[in-house]
């Protein structure tokens, strides 16, 4: 049975990982810069992951959410403990589509509205209100298309301001470093008028930290370096470092109430176990402090190279932007360097998502290939 396209592919077949490389059916070693869509939080392999998650398999991988399940409770209290957010609930899903379309679920049942402002260049996820609010109308199907949202530049105060003012706005959904749009950010004026302008009209605030939380951005959640409290904030990609897992963090004004939301294999036994081997990893590894340190590191080199126009983005979610495509930039890294680099809708953009526990020495690896491949390209004459 043939598989149904949903990417163009590369070359390469992945078959194990260590650390911050992975190893193709050639046995060819890759400097992971990608991590899967930022996945990779704590390198592949870890052995404390791989610890955790192989005894509980051995001891029981799966219940359904019928019954107690003790590990959710854990998992809950050191993402509070980590991240400072004493005043939130926690729902467990199991992707970060889910997680921003629970989020949207529960503003529309908090304020009784329906419809959402989202921002150009976002990307929520692929379920039918996430896609809705994601900023690309090639995945979004007629049947998405019906959803009411209305879509702003960031950085437009006054636009957010009319559409909130207009009384029918349920939630305002914001990335706070954009990622799959190309690693953009709005200012913190904006971030801080738009969480006011939310508070004043009865519009949730919802954080799309899918990619940026967990440590990414230097703080555990990227909306942590502005003065904002969200409502809702949703989580998922580095959260279980491959396991799939996403959640949905609920300010308790947001009453909860039995129906309202529900899942299968949200925070089920496996998942949990990945996603406190995750946390304890991150806490005990003091990975926070090494993605300030690498972000440091990485801008300083990345300032000496002319053909780097921009660094987008903080911590380990980062874009460099050039003024022309990447495509054959990122071919040429992965090919003849064996280095895996992202791209972004933003075709300009290298996008850089490496694991949290990255070293110097792999950032230099990276730009010394950087600036072969950009003479291979013809970018230097």
């Amino acid at each position: 049975m043939p598989l149904f396209d949903v990417y163009p592919l590369y070359n390469v077949t992945p078959v194990s990982g260590k650390g911050v490389h992975v190893y193709d059916d050639k046995g060819e070693q890759y400097l992971d810069l990608y991590g899967g869509h930022a996945v990779i939080s704590i390198g592949h392999a870890h052995p404390n992951y791989v610890k955790a998650v192989t005894q509980q398999v051995e001891q029981l991988g799966f219940y359904s959410n019928a019954v107690q399940n003790p590990l959710q409770k854990q998992l809950a209290d050191k993402i509070e403990d980590l991240s400072g957010c004493k005043d939130y609930e926690l729902f467990l899903c199991n992707s970060g589509a889910e997680a921003n379309e629970n989020a949207l679920k529960l503003a529309s049942f908090k304020t009784g509205k329906s419809r959402v402002v989202a921002f150009k260049n976002g990307f929520h996820g692929r379920t039918s209100a996430a896609v809705a609010a994601t900023d690309n109308p090639n995945v979004v199907a007629p049947i998405n298309a019906q959803q009411k949202v209305t879509f702003l530049e960031l950085n437009d105060v006054l636009g957010v301001k009319a559409e909130l003012e207009k009384g029918d706005v349920c939630a305002v959904i914001v990335e706070f470093i954009q990622g799959v749009g190309g690693l953009d950010q709005g200012s913190a004026d904006f971030f801080e008028q738009v969480f006011a302008l939310c508070k004043l009209n009865n519009t949730m605030f919802i954080a799309d930290e899918v990619q940026s939380g967990y440590g990414r951005s230097g703080k555990f959640f990227a909306f942590q370096h502005y003065n904002v409290t969200p409502d809702i904030i949703s989580i998922a990609k580095g959260m279980g470092n491959g396991f799939p897992i996403g959640g949905v963090l609920i300010h308790p004004d947001i009453e909860s109430k039995y129906g309202m939301l529900g899942t299968t294999f949200g925070g089920n036994h496996l998942a949990c176990a990945a996603g406190l081997a995750v946390l304890n990893t991150i806490d005990d590894e003091d990975l926070m402090s090494n993605v300030n340190a690498m972000y440091d590191y990485f801008t300083t080199i990345a300032k000496t190279i002319p053909e780097i126009k921009q660094i987008k983005g903080r911590g380990l979610m980062l874009g460099l932007a050039f003024d022309f495509e990447v495509g054959d930039l990122r071919k040429d890294l992965i090919y003849n360097y064996k280095i895996f680099t992202g791209g972004a809708a933003n075709k300009k953009v290298l996008r850089i998502l490496p694991p949290l526990n990255i070293e110097k020495q792999y950032i230099d690896q990276f730009f010394e290939a950087l600036k072969k491949a950009l003479v291979n390209v013809n970018v230097i004459h």
